[in-house]
């Protein structure tokens, strides 16, 4: 059963040794993180899970002590996913940051794994792996990384895209009030068209917490650099 989730951006950026002279425009979503973590912590979990949009070679579990690095980003910065050998696969970028995360909080409430998601995954199929979870484990909980539309400003690694603000201010509501139905009712298409890598996993949020009654609570909203980056927490 699902017990709570966190909800986090996971661009690189984020890092403040990738971001470097910028790093203070994210101290906010920072900040939000760390309140985020913090209610996964206090629901006492019996396991955590990091999920994360994946390419194809990094999709699938992740074992405890899995390790990621940020070198591709120029920076020599590592993370590791809880404790153990470190596996025979690198974390793909979503995973390698909800790890950095977890390390920055000194997070120590309960075993981690990870498991790395398709972004074009079926929305049904998200939701069937999401009930999976949340049946396999008394007390799971979920770290969610993944970020909205690409396409909000001329700043944004796609093309300005008229349809992006309303998309993010949907699933940021949808995230907010921890309403799995109109989570799960994302329009898959339109997210790819946006560049929205976090959809796939959302969805995989909203089939875990189906019967979970929780509630929701947006802690952060913004585009800073043309991407929709949201942080919220279940419980």
């Amino acid at each position: 059963m699902l017990v709570a989730a966190a909800v986090c951006p996971c661009p690189p950026l984020l890092v403040p040794e990738v971001a470097g002279g910028a790093a203070a425009e994210l101290d906010e979503a920072r900040a939000a993180c760390d309140d985020a973590l913090g209610v996964l912590t206090a629901a006492r979990p019996d396991r955590l899970l990091v999920v994360g949009p994946a390419a194809q070679p990094e999709r699938g579990a992740f074992p405890s002590g899995a390790r990621g690095s940020l070198r591709g980003f120029g920076v020599d910065v590592g993370a590791r996913l809880g404790e153990g050998p470190p596996g025979e696969r690198e974390l793909p970028p979503s995973l390698t940051i909800g790890a950095w995360l977890l390390e920055r909080t000194g997070w120590a409430a309960a075993p981690v794994e990870g498991l790395g998601v398709g972004e074009s995954l079926e929305p049904e199929r998200c939701a069937a792996v999401g009930r999976e979870l949340a049946a396999a484990t008394d007390r799971l909980a979920l770290l969610v990384m993944g970020d909205g539309s690409a396409c909000r400003s001329s700043r944004a690694p796609g093309a300005y895209d008229e349809r992006a603000a309303a998309f993010d201010e949907a699933a940021a509501r949808a995230l907010g009030e921890a309403n799995t139905a109109a989570l799960a009712a994302l329009d898959a298409e339109l997210a790819e068209d946006l560049r929205a890598a976090g959809r796939s996993s959302w969805q995989l949020l909203a089939g875990a917490g189906e019967e979970a009654g929780l509630a929701g609570r947006l802690l952060y909203h913004e585009a800073p650099y043309g991407v929709g980056y949201f942080v919220a927490s279940w419980s």
